[in-house]
């Protein structure tokens, strides 16, 4: 297949352009902050640092499970980073996240903080604190760290792979359109052959493997990433929309979902949480509008 001009690389890449697309304004190929910003701190020992994307929404999930199961020491403040503006990029993100990407998360309970940064540590780091999602059998546990672990080293060839060059690239190009859509539709097999054989990815119980990757394919099959559901005929997934429309209709997920969300309906946003009560303040918020 041809791709119109062929671009040699040079012997040595050098950084001289910015690479277009929707984030190229905050794309770079150094590490570090670019601006002298502190986190804010709320009342809550947990401040969750995070934006409504896929990986945002699986620490939002488990929070708010969390809540669900009647923990009221899993309340948390939840302050919105905009990474289209580049607030990943400020000082006290990155003292909490040196790898400068949504989520971070610090936990301001123990006598000295600790950072917990990388969606699938956070959500272990819950589990493991509040004792639930996670089984305690040797067996269990290990096949739910094995799909966690599978979805963190999975979902980059669906949002950084498939998503940027199908959605969010300068142009349209049929190579990488075609790599990634192959990848991820092969990805998408592996979860429905996975779920024809039980319930949840770990097997019978809901865990932080689900958690982890339902924002991903979950939201995928939904319909809601990409705008990509029709060219990757995701009705072939009969499993994974099982599994996808199960979860979807938790009312901890459902509540999970808006926060730190700055599109969509303005029903379904809360750009930032405080409490708990926040929801129905929102809830109210639309009503009187």
């Amino acid at each position: 297949m041809s791709q119109g001009n062929e671009y040699t690389p040079p012997k040595v890449w050098s950084w001289e352009k910015a690479s277009g697309g929707t984030f190229a304004s905050v794309n770079r190929p150094v590490a570090g902050p670019t601006h002298d910003k502190p986190l804010p701190v709320g009342k809550h020992p947990f401040q969750l640092y995070s934006m409504g994307t896929p990986n945002g929404v699986k620490v939002t999930m488990m929070f708010e499970e969390l809540l669900e199961l009647g923990y009221q020491d899993a309340e948390y403040d939840a302050w919105l980073i905009r990474i289209g503006d580049g607030d990943q990029f400020g000082s006290g993100f990155v003292e909490a996240n040196p790898n400068s990407k949504v989520p971070a998360l610090v936990d301001h309970g123990p006598a000295e903080p600790i950072r917990v940064f990388e969606s699938g540590s956070i959500l272990l780091y819950l589990a493991e604190r509040f004792g639930e999602f996670l089984p305690g059998d040797l067996g269990g546990r290990t096949e739910t760290m094995n799909w966690l672990f599978w979805q963190m080293g999975s979902a980059p060839f669906v949002g950084g792979g498939f998503g940027h060059f199908y959605a969010y690239a300068p142009e349209k190009l049929e190579y990488p359109i075609d790599r990634y859509a192959m990848e991820t539709k092969r990805q998408l097999d592996v979860l429905n052959r996975r779920l024809a054989e039980s319930p949840y990815l770990a097997g019978d119980e809901y865990t932080i493997a689900d958690m982890a990757a339902w924002p991903w394919y979950g939201q995928l099959v939904l319909g809601r990433l990409y705008d990509a559901a029709e060219f990757l005929s995701v009705h072939e997934y009969e499993h994974v929309l099982r599994w996808a429309k199960a979860i979807d209709a938790r009312p901890a997920v459902q509540r999970g979902r808006m926060v730190n969300r700055t599109f969509g309906e303005p029903e379904t946003q809360l750009h930032e949480r405080h409490d708990a009560s926040d929801f129905q303040h929102k809830t109210q918020d639309v009503i009187s509008s």
